[in-house]
């Protein structure tokens, strides 16, 4: 007994709850409380008179019986302070573990799918007791306490009991209600003290505030129909056109000193932007909580709680109800390849490498700064599935974007030699890393029909978007990072110069088909000195407008889904900054409107011609007409989708000069309708065209045995549909 009151009041104890509480004894029941600084501490029973307890060591500890009393018994406490104040208030440790073998049992094994329900700060009742239960994962401190705004952060009232060899740890606090701040603090065993954010919090504080918040979700879903419809489709074969959103940049409210605009507003505002230009899906840059806010979201320290900068949880979920019922998609970046070194959050969390790798050759990311993920541990890679289910079941999410994959999958990622570690077998991969994605993608995949998952890849890694049981990773998309350099590079040429660099717009087709792609001009492509897209186009202010709606068109018509940075739709002129707004006045500009009236037609031709999305990933879906004509800077190329009737025909001029009596083979005969023209005079272009229509003749051409002599515009991008279509 000694020595566990010793442990008690020197705050290392792993089992608080074998000493205090209440326990059976001669006569009655034993209470024991620890309430240091208290002068008196009695129990309190319904219709009975209190009983003092006397003090048994003068830190604090108190003990009576409470004679004649039963096992359970149920009771408060009357705590007596020197100032006079008195307290009248639930013990603590007197109630029972929060969680179970199974829990425990799962947990180390790694396969907890519903960790978050379990750890973490859960609003509850206990005994007909309300209050919140606490659990942590902490399996090297010698001593763990709840410390908050409920018990003056003073880590002395609420240490927490050892769940075992689980590693996990847990209490159950009366009275702590949901908007209570709190955080862990950690005795390591080298005898260090840690004040630690929870790692399953589900709120956070706004920064640079960075305790944890407890948290009951209110919201009430309306979204039944779209997620009864999301389970019954497939991702791979309906269109897909993404709108990446930076939440605190994309507009700002002018009235109140520029700030972002909250959930809720967004909820209105964005819901109803996304619609009207009709993508199908927006694309959130993290909104998990972090800190740093230059990190645009991508080093997160709070895994479970969106950010607090734009409202409360509750309004994130009234978000994504909100763009569901207008018929948006919305998939998150989630970022399990690396975290911060922030003192406070993950890195060391019990004094040792729990989350990370010990050796810095595999936990250390020599890019970011940052910490790798210990992906061969059971409870970090369990931390980590759970996290990916928690965003698609907590917050409807329809898919996760997993940010940079290719650093997770090689040892080597950006390490130069004797800096890395090889595998098992002497080889650069990661195997952890590897075992880690292909077991995310079959849970969420089993578990969450119709969500999708995609992979921001850089390399040739083979079968990112390929099933698991055929060897591949099981994303179901991966970014084309291969076509986005190329076809960036092509259209930064002069096109005097671009007959040189032809092999650039075609060389994409060479692979297109080997994984299910993502075309994405993401906002990778708007930062860091890389100016903004229309800022890479060559020429004059006109041709310069021309070229970048000439490469939204051939990007829509190009096999694989659509993703577009917000402001690429505005014709941006100055590279993008998170500080500041989108320059939302170009609209002003007949130009730039012009762009904005563009995309709006790309993706409504888009969504409505199948030939454009049906067959993204089947080579048969694709043909080309003419691939070799560098000289004049022509491409043309059609696509069918599953029915043969269902065609569309991309014609692209990337030159200046307008072609009259391009000869073009056509898959049918008969009239051909121009379904779009970024020349068009609405979009800001010259008007050149073939007044709305052509006519497919009998004469071979392309491989075809019809064909049509077009107009082709300058700088400019021809979509054809048959007639017989309509």
């Amino acid at each position: 007994m000694t020595a566990a009151v010793d442990a008690l009041v020197e705050g290392r104890s792993a089992d608080p709850h074998a000493l205090l509480g209440a326990h059976p004894a001669r006569g009655g029941v034993r209470v024991r409380a620890y309430r240091p600084e208290a002068e008196r501490v009695a129990v309190l029973r319904n219709g009975a008179d209190p009983v003092p307890l006397r003090r048994t060591h003068p830190a604090g500890l108190f003990e009576g019986i409470v004679t004649g009393a039963q096992l359970p018994l149920r009771y408060e406490l009357e705590v007596a302070y020197p100032d006079g104040a008195t307290y009248r208030l639930e013990d603590p440790y007197r109630f029972p573990p929060t969680l179970g073998e199974l829990d425990l049992h799962l947990a180390g094994e790694g396969r907890h799918e519903e960790l978050y329900a379990r750890l973490g700060a859960h609003v509850t009742e206990v005994d007909g007791v309300a209050g919140t239960a606490f659990a942590v994962w902490a399996p090297s401190a010698r001593a763990v306490s709840v410390v908050g705004d409920f018990n003056s952060w003073d880590g002395r009232l609420h240490p927490m009991r050892s769940m075992g060899s689980s590693g996990i740890w847990e209490v159950f606090l009366p009275g702590v209600a949901e908007g209570a701040r709190y955080k862990y603090e950690i005795r390591t065993q080298a005898g260090d003290l840690r004040l630690k954010a929870d790692p399953v919090a589900f709120a956070a504080e706004l920064p640079p505030a960075t305790a944890s918040v407890v948290h009951r979700p209110r919201h009430a879903w309306g979204d039944a129909d779209w997620l009864e419809r999301r389970r019954a489709r497939d991702p791979l074969a309906g269109p897909m056109a993404i709108y990446e959103v930076h939440l605190g940049s994309w507009r700002l409210n002018p009235l109140e000193d520029n700030r972002p605009l909250t959930y809720l507003e967004l909820a209105d505002e964005l819901a109803a932007y996304v619609t009207d230009l009709g993508f199908t899906h927006v694309e959130l840059l993290p909104v998990m909580a972090h800190p740093f806010s230059g990190s645009w979201g991508y080093q997160v320290t709070s895994y479970y709680a969106p950010t607090p900068r734009f409202g409360s949880p509750d309004d994130l979920r009234a978000f994504v109800d909100r763009l569901h019922q207008a018929g948006i998609g919305v998939l998150l970046d989630w970022v399990p390849a690396h975290f911060p070194r922030d003192d406070w959050a993950l890195a060391r969390f019990d004094g040792t490498a729990l989350y990370e790798h010990e050796d810095p050759r595999r936990g250390s990311h020599p890019d970011w700064g940052t910490l790798v993920f210990k992906l061969g541990r059971n409870e970090v890679r369990n931390f980590l599935l759970a996290n990916a289910l928690f965003w698609a079941r907590e917050y409807h999410a329809d898919g996760l974007r997993v940010d940079a994959v290719a650093s997770m999958l090689y040892l080597d990622y950006s390490r130069a030699e004797g800096e890395w570690v090889p595998n098992a077998f002497g080889g650069r991969e990661d195997l952890d890393a590897v075992a880690f994605l292909r077991a995310l993608n079959e849970v969420l995949h089993a578990r969450e029909p119709g969500i999708a998952s995609v992979a921001e890849e850089s390399t040739a890694w083979p079968g990112v978007s390929r099933p698991t049981y055929v060897g591949g990773l099981g994303f179901g998309f991966k970014w084309n990072m291969g076509w986005m350099h190329d076809t960036l590079g092509y259209f930064r040429q002069d096109p005097v110069h671009r007959r040189f660099h032809h092999h650039e717009l075609t060389f994409s087709l060479m692979y297109a088909f080997s994984e299910n792609f993502v075309l994405p001009l993401s906002h990778d492509e708007v930062v860091h000195g890389k100016g903004s897209l229309l800022a890479k186009m060559p020429g004059d202010r006109w041709q310069r407008l021309a070229n970048l709606r000439a490469l939204y068109a051939y990007m829509w018509a190009h096999p694989g889904k659509k993703l577009l940075f917000m402001g690429g739709e505005l014709a941006q002129e100055a590279e993008w900054s998170h500080e500041r707004s989108l320059d939302w006045h170009l609209l002003e500009d007949p130009g730039h409107a012009g762009v904005q009236a563009l995309v709006r037609d790309l993706n409504r031709v888009y969504r409505q011609e199948r030939a454009l999305w049906e067959r993204d990933f089947d080579g048969a879906g694709f043909a080309w007409l003419e691939a070799n004509d560098a000289d004049r800077n022509v491409v043309a190329f059609a696509r069918t989708g599953l029915d043969p009737a269902a065609q569309l025909v991309c014609v692209c001029n990337l030159s200046p000069v307008p072609r009259a009596g391009y000869r073009v083979g056509l898959p049918q005969p008969g009239p051909w309708r121009e379904a779009l023209n970024t020349d068009a005079a609405e979009y800001g272009g010259s008007g050149v065209g073939n007044l709305g229509r052509a006519e497919a003749e009998p004469v071979p051409w392309h491989g075809r045995p019809w064909s049509a002599e077009l107009t082709l515009p300058p700088l400019g991008v021809l979509w054809l549909v048959p007639e017989s279509a309509r």
